[in-house]
């Protein structure tokens, strides 16, 4: 898939995939009544570091911290990324 492509656009078009398909499914997921469906469409796990890391250094604080959140819409907007890149 990256033959001819860089390695960062490829994780660019992921990215976006993944961002845009979270965005629809959460937007989905409000506008569904609450029971099954919602559920499969909205929720998802986390992946990430939760809490924060934190360093503190005396003269400097340092916050690190990464979450993901996926759901069922995101994986798909993932797919659709991946073939849409593949197509180009």
């Amino acid at each position: 898939m990256a033959s001819g492509r860089g390695v960062g656009l490829v994780v660019l078009v992921i990215v976006a995939g993944l961002v845009v398909g979270s965005l629809l499914g959460e937007l989905l997921g409000g506008l569904l009544p609450s029971g099954h469906a919602q559920d499969l469409i909205a929720k998802g796990p986390t992946i990430g570091l939760t809490p924060p890391v934190s360093l503190d250094l005396r003269f400097l604080a340092l916050t690190f911290g990464l979450s993901l959140k996926v759901n069922l819409v995101g994986v798909v907007g993932i797919a659709i990324a991946a073939l849409t890149l593949r197509k180009l």
